[in-house]
């Protein structure tokens, strides 16, 4: 089995070092469609874009912008506890870079990772010679865990999750997944069912602590921004349409129709899940004779703008506290899954969500169990719950508070990572100074 897994990953190893020029020229066409950032694409060579600190550098890794921001506030609890201790965190993406750029604490680095060659490994861990690795989800790669190991580098994999399909998929790789998951030091889970299939994959002792992403830090908002817009919706009855995909801003527009008749002057904010599909979102309702204005064209809502598309990056914050009644989106729609309701819960929001919600099903039925959030069948059914909701204040208070406390629960699991994380970042001492080779670009 251990010469099976060896042989492969060793071929992995291989072809991903033969693959590299194809790699760069992958990467250059991705620049040139916006999905790389073009100042940075070195860093996704391995080549380091800022000097290494001469102090222990504990590197954190998230592959996107959700799983970045369910690692801030365990990022400020490390900053807190080891403040001798550089924290490096990478991911992939040119949003999540944004938005970290505006939400990472002071003192925290960042880059984008770099693609899983060996080279682009070797140079990215010879200038940053971590102590400790923290990788989020389910960022598995071959040749980043085994030259990170081979530097006795610390791993720990956390808030990890394998879906049935990704463990059917491991499972027909069976010597390697074991190879690999039984690299980590320290395994923590996103559930029951995680923990169990991690352990079939060769997890070492993996563990359910909850779901870091449920202590998550709301997202922030500009005072003044939150201030203006404020005053420009003044009293208008409101409601929020969050993360809505294909198919679901139809069903929000029938809703708005509905509600119109019965409140008017009602404003409609409309959060598309891919802000970069507002143009096409705002071009589908207009053709559906409604007024329409996008946040990304800088214009505030008219006083005859019956949706609000909220087409930026970073701004989620700013809709939820003006909104006190959120549809969570993703959810009207069965190939989506639904999207998590916590963000919203903390930010004192009256929440609806459809039947599809297979991707957080635990947290909206404990949700629900606590008068905290409303599903609904349809659009018919979507306009009947805002309505009652915009109708009722008492009822619609009472779901803010169900929804607060539920959200205040969940940063039990911080403290609980916190408490994993403990003996596993005790082992990295700090480092005497280190003089890397300076970074080029």
């Amino acid at each position: 089995m251990a010469l099976l897994a060896g042989g492969a990953l060793s071929l992995y190893r291989l072809t991903s070092t033969l693959a590299t020029p194809l790699v760069r020229r992958h990467l250059r066409r991705r620049m040139a469609r916006g999905r790389e950032h073009p100042q940075r694409l070195a860093e996704r060579f391995g080549v380091p874009g800022l000097p290494r600190p001469a102090t222990s550098v504990v590197w954190l890794h998230a592959a996107s912008v959700g799983e970045a921001v369910s690692l801030l506030p365990l990022i400020a609890a490390i900053q807190e506890r080891w403040p001798a201790l550089t924290l490096l965190l990478t991911t992939g993406t040119v949003t999540s870079a944004k938005v970290m750029a505006e939400r990472l604490p002071p003192g925290v680095l960042h880059q984008f990772a770099p693609v899983d060659c060996a080279p682009f490994i070797a140079r990215f861990l010879d200038h940053w010679q971590p102590a400790a690795l923290i990788i989020v989800e389910s960022e598995i790669w071959p040749n980043l865990l085994r030259q990170a190991k081979a530097r006795h580098v610390a791993l720990a994999l956390v808030n990890s999750r394998v879906s049935e399909k990704s463990l059917a998929g491991w499972q027909r790789l069976a010597p390697v997944a074991r190879h690999l998951f039984g690299l980590f030091d320290l395994v923590l889970a996103q559930s029951e069912e995680d923990s169990h299939r991690l352990a079939q994959l060769g997890a070492k002792a993996p563990r359910y602590l909850g779901n870091l992403k449920q202590a998550a830090f709301p997202p922030p908002a500009d005072a003044g921004i939150l201030a203006t817009y404020r005053g420009v919706i003044a009293d208008r009855p409101r409601w929020l349409a969050a993360s809505t995909h294909p198919g679901e801003e139809e069903m929000v527009a029938q809703a708005h129709r509905r509600l119109v008749e019965t409140h008017p002057g009602l404003l409609t904010m409309l959060a598309p899940r891919h802000p970069d599909r507002g143009p096409a979102v705002a071009k589908a309702l207009r053709q559906r004779g409604l007024t329409v204005t996008l946040r990304s064209h800088g214009r505030h809502p008219a006083p005859d703008t019956d949706i609000y598309v909220a087409d930026t990056i970073g701004e989620m914050g700013l809709w939820y506290r003006l909104a006190d009644i959120v549809f969570v989106g993703g959810s009207l729609i069965s190939d989506v899954g639904g999207h998590s309701p916590l963000e919203a819960a903390k930010l004192d929001s009256a929440m609806i969500c459809g039947p599809h919600v297979a991707n957080c099903a635990a947290i909206v039925e404990e949700m629900a169990r606590r008068g905290a959030i409303r599903q609904v069948a349809d659009d018919a059914a979507l306009a009947t719950a805002v309505a009652g909701l915009l109708d009722d204040d008492a009822a619609r208070q009472a779901m803010i508070v169900a929804a607060r406390g539920y959200g205040a629960d969940q940063n039990q699991v911080l403290q609980r990572s916190i408490a994993a994380l403990t003996p596993f970042l005790a082992r990295v001492e700090p480092a005497a100074a280190v003089t890397p080779e300076p970074a080029v670009r």
